[in-house]
């Protein structure tokens, strides 16, 4: 008798156990699916990726629910008084509620941007760091979009889980290596046609070469945003700096003053401008310097003063990190990291030809 016993505990863990590596598989199969989506929609509105990978996990049980199979929708999104699309009549809170039909899910990701970017109820969402997942997770829950007392923990369980801050670091460029390549599958053919891209910030999809450097600039969000808990803006190249000291009612001189840049009237490039000083250290931990990027971009990247990244990693405010080296952005570094030669030398040639000219003259 205690035998059976002992065999049927076995049997039943190796059959809870298979369960659940199904189960996971099925999850990773919805990630490599939409993660591409995921990502795009971010740079779009501002909705963080892990976020919504989360949900479209939990509310479609990984694509396999009745709702999704019958609508496409992937969010669990109701009706309300203002949807005049197709509809389905699903059981939830209570029977045969009405919830949204999409044509695809393409179209499914982009209401749910657009659902919470749009509605007032969840403008407070964006006023945080969009790296800061637990604080959108509570933040949904707060403002009325599930009922679920555990709806933050089951969302910030996923996220954790399975990784999905890798794609909201990807859709900041905060992140970029061999393995964040989104790998050409069902979704990224898919989404080829939505906003006329394919090329992802710095996720690629068998692009060529010359391509790639067309979508170097990352996306950002419209309006004011946060990075690293600092109120910033994305302006384009000619943008007015005065226009933009007056509309956030900051002292001209201060604006140059955070963001570490001349006085100048109008902006020479798209770049991010931060409306308050940076902090004196990262969201995270290390960063890895990409190809032609100079510390002020990395530091306005990373929301954090040029002073304390040059601290930080025993760096020169001239000197050029070479691409895949990793700066700290919280604790002082240990050795400096490798400065690109080529370009130093470069630098080192052009001054020194300009002195020797001014000798002559």
């Amino acid at each position: 008798m205690q035998n059976s016993r002992k065999f049927l505990g076995i049997v039943f863990l190796f059959v809870a156990f298979r369960a659940a590596a199904q189960n996971s598989e099925i999850i990773r199969s919805y990630i490599n699916t939409y993660k591409s989506m995921a990502i795009a929609e971010m740079q779009r509105t501002g909705v963080p990726a892990s976020i919504k990978l989360a949900q479209g996990i939990h509310e479609t049980m990984a694509g396999t629910s009745q709702l999704v199979l019958k609508s496409n929708n992937h969010f669990g999104i109701k009706c309300k008084s203002n949807w005049t699309g197709q509809s389905v009549s699903h059981d939830d809170d209570a029977r045969g509620e009405c919830f949204r039909k999409y044509p695809s899910p393409e179209d499914s990701y982009r209401d749910h941007s657009n659902f919470l970017r749009n509605n007032q109820r969840y403008a407070s969402l964006f006023a945080l760091d969009p790296s800061d997942y637990e604080g959108w997770a509570n933040g949904l829950k707060k403002a009325g979009y599930a009922t679920n007392p555990k709806y933050p923990q089951v969302l910030i369980k996923l996220i954790e889980d399975y990784q999905l801050q890798e794609y909201t670091l990807i859709a900041l460029q905060v992140k970029s290596s061999e393995s964040d390549v989104v790998v050409k599958d069902q979704a990224d053919s898919a989404y080829k046609g939505i906003g006329g891209f394919k090329s992802i910030g710095n996720v690629y999809a068998d692009k060529p070469e010359t391509d790639r450097k067309v979508h170097q600039t990352a996306l950002y969000p419209a309006g004011e945003f946060k990075i690293n808990e600092t109120r910033v803006v994305f302006i384009k190249h000619g943008a007015s700096f005065l226009s933009i000291a007056q509309q956030y009612n900051i002292p001209l001189a201060r604006l140059f003053e955070f963001n570490e840049i001349s006085e100048t009237e109008t902006s020479d490039k798209d770049q991010l401008i931060f409306l308050q000083r940076k902090r004196k250290t990262g969201s995270i931990e290390f960063y890895t310097v990409q190809p032609g990027e100079t510390l002020h971009d990395i530091a306005q990247k990373q929301g954090i003063r040029l002073e304390s990244l040059l601290e930080l990693n025993w760096l020169n405010e001239n000197d050029r990190p070479a691409p895949g080296e990793q700066l700290n952005l919280k604790k002082k570094s240990s050795v400096m990291p490798k400065l690109a030669i080529k370009e130093n030398y470069s630098l080192y040639s052009e001054s020194k030809t300009k002195s020797t000219n001014q000798q002559f003259k």
